[in-house]
């Protein structure tokens, strides 16, 4: 049993390469300040904008600027960690404001059985998930997000990294720039329906990805996390609309928990709730207001995290937006 990092992410060694510039530091934690929003909802509406019914407050907190890379989930590997024989401590990765949030043992069995099962399982299957972006030694890959995560996966390195799986309402507050209600993380006017390759990797209404210019989807459409600034967040993080999908610590039910204050919906069901889109999901699933069910056992070559924190006072570091 390894117990929790320490607060703060584990980054020590690992080479700045993220972020437009190629040299921001892969670890940048930017923080969110929280307020009151409407779950589900963009101002653009036609459909897709959800509605005004289910009202929320989020705390502050700091949400990672960039998607898990390959790089950092080396080093948890390399740290031995996320196996059933080194699983997070009972209560490892919990929401300070959420209880019951932390890692589950009886979640141990969902983990990869030990290091070898482990890099079977970050290959997802090359044939049916051929966008894997995981390789067994460094490569090309280091600044691209990691995918083929499981929810379980993605809990067990959030802990380790000192931090946690966000709340699907932290996760959607920071996407939809709060009560700005936008529509894509970058639009300005919050209803602007602006979507290109600028912005987001996605694919178009024929399911050809964008990113590359090539139609067929490759690994080269998970693109270097942060080299797409022009669809920077509110409050400057990459990539929440397109690339790699991500894990939110919430079960999904067909309604948002109401009235929610730093609320999370933990039931004990099988679905949880990915966000974001992904590089060969269509426009709207970029959407803020876009939430998809996943087995949480589930694999995929474009479902990946990204950490949240708590607020720290000024140790969360800085990036060169």
């Amino acid at each position: 049993m390894i117990d929790a990092a320490p607060p703060g992410p584990q980054c020590a060694g690992l080479p700045a390469t993220c972020g437009a510039s190629g040299h921001d530091d892969c670890c940048t934690s930017l923080v969110v300040p929280g307020g009151a929003y409407f779950r589900g909802y963009d101002v653009a509406g036609d459909g897709n904008g959800g509605t005004t019914e289910a009202p929320a407050t989020v705390s502050a907190f700091e949400l990672d600027k960039f998607e898990v890379t390959v790089g950092r989930y080396r080093a948890f590997v390399a740290a031995g960690a996320g196996t059933q024989a080194h699983p997070p401590a009972a209560g490892a990765g919990a929401h300070a404001a959420i209880p019951n949030s932390g890692w589950d043992p009886t979640w141990n069995a969902q983990l990869p059985a030990d290091r070898d099962a482990q890099l079977a399982a970050l290959a997802c299957n090359s044939t049916l998930e051929p966008l894997a972006t995981w390789t067994d030694a460094p490569g090309a890959n280091e600044n691209r997000p990691v995918t083929c995560l499981s929810w379980y996966d993605a809990m067990a390195f959030c802990a380790w990294d000192g931090g946690f799986v966000p709340s699907e309402a932290e996760w959607n507050f920071a996407a939809a720039g709060g009560d700005e209600q936008r529509a894509y993380p970058w639009s300005s006017p919050p209803g602007d329906l602006t979507i290109d390759p600028a912005h987001a990797s996605y694919a178009d209404a024929d399911g050809r990805c964008m990113a590359d210019g090539q139609p067929t989807c490759t690994p080269a459409d998970l693109r270097p996390v942060g080299s797409a600034p022009a669809g920077d967040g509110r409050w400057g993080h990459a990539d929440l609309a397109g690339n790699a999908a991500e894990w939110t610590l919430d079960a999904l039910r067909s309604k948002y928990i109401t009235p929610c204050t730093d609320c999370a919906d933990l039931s004990a069901i099988d679905l949880r709730v990915e966000r974001g889109g992904a590089a060969v999901t269509f426009a709207t699933s970029a959407r803020t207001g876009a939430r998809i069910p996943r087995a949480a056992a589930r694999r995929e070559s474009v479902i990946g995290v990204r950490c949240a924190r708590d607020v720290s006072g000024g140790s969360h570091r800085n990036s060169d937006i």
